[in-house]
């Protein structure tokens, strides 16, 4: 038997105000005459985290729109941008949520192989590392920050430049950033979290390895979504803890049926991969019953609405570009279901779960 030798984030730092060592983090790897260059979510334009940013000289902050998901047209135009600018930059720093980090590793990858960021979209197809890269989240729960993956949306399929190259070589995982996350975004990602545990410790690709980091990312958001009366800075603490052991535990395993079922939608209608996750997690009794049934009361307690009816008045031809996306995702389903997956999740079976949401 042939095991997984996977590649991990090569440097972490955590700690509250962790993010005023960034300049100092980030200094060995500058070289001469190339910027370092700052990816920040949109939402920070204007606020104060922005003139803590340790710009010198020829430094660029770039304000990315994470309204969507990142797309590799969107990927390949800021690559571009950079090289015709600078020609080459000495490392890409994504400040924000899971989107912005996926388009920091992105166009870290994309700064230095050719073509387009969907030639590289599938397992191990990069040829070449990228520039320095650095994650600094600033929501908790999709694990964007620990993954050998950058999930895109391309011309034709909804999927992660997954290879060795992918990891960021330093994130710094400080809780006060998260600390004015509108409270359903916070949810969203925190949810995207739970679900990842969910489909991770009931998947067959279970091992210790994922089970191990599985679990305690689990208990981690059940402390946080069940068991807190109200919101803290203790949450903003667990719940990065649990995003960072989250991401570790699919390492070695796999997602599983909410989020192959979810690609679909956010290929097809654009939908937040937090929100899709909690859209289909809300039907998904017969796959996960414990899981589901706690999560429908973390919603509850948490008094988020999760939006219904999302599919209705989709063409058939809409449904079959869902049903292939998700189809594609092959890995997931063997997770979820085993190794006759597609005797188990029909096509027909599929459209039947896309209808309902």
């Amino acid at each position: 038997m042939k095991f997984r030798n996977f590649k991990m984030v090569g440097f972490v730092v955590y700690g509250r105000g962790s993010f005023n060592q960034l300049d100092e983090i980030i200094a060995p790897h500058r070289q001469d005459g190339k910027p370092m260059v700052f990816l920040v979510d949109h939402f920070f334009d204007g606020k104060p985290l922005v003139n803590r940013i340790p710009v010198r000289e020829n430094d660029k902050v770039l304000f990315v729109d994470v309204t969507y998901e990142p797309k590799t047209t969107y990927v390949d135009k800021l690559a571009q941008q950079l090289k015709e600018e600078f020609g080459a930059v000495s490392g890409v720093i994504g400040i924000g949520g899971g989107s912005t980090m996926d388009l920091a590793k992105a166009v870290s990858l994309m700064m230095n192989n050719p073509g387009s960021s969907a030639d590289y979209q599938g397992w191990d197809l990069v040829k070449f590392p990228g520039v320095y890269k650095v994650g600094i989240p600033t929501l908790s729960g999709t694990g964007a920050e620990v993954s050998r993956t950058t999930v895109l949306t391309g011309p034709t399929k909804k999927l992660g430049m997954n290879s060795d190259f992918t990891p960021f070589d330093q994130i710094i995982l400080d809780p006060e950033l998260t600390a004015n996350a509108p409270a359903n975004q916070r949810f969203y990602t925190g949810m995207d979290c739970y679900i990842h545990c969910i489909e991770s410790l009931e998947g067959t690709y279970l091992n210790e390895f994922s089970k191990s980091y599985g679990e305690k990312a689990l208990q981690l958001c059940q402390k946080v979504f069940v068991d807190k009366a109200k919101w803290d800075e203790e949450c903003d603490d667990m719940l990065m803890m649990a995003s960072y052991a989250g991401g570790m535990s699919i390492a070695y395993s796999q997602v599983g049926v909410a989020h192959a079922v979810s690609y679909g939608l956010s290929y097809l209608l654009g939908t937040k991969h937090g929100i899709g996750n909690c859209i289909v997690m809300n039907h998904l009794e017969e796959y996960y019953p414990a899981g589901v049934k706690e999560f429908k009361y973390m919603v509850e307690k948490n008094k988020i609405e999760i939006p219904v009816g999302i599919c209705k008045g989709l063409s058939d031809e809409d449904f079959e570009k869902m049903i292939n996306v998700s189809m594609g995702m092959k890995p997931l389903w063997e997770n979820a279901l085993g190794k006759d997956w597609e005797k188990i999740m029909t096509r027909e079976k599929l459209r039947n779960l896309y209808e309902k949401l």
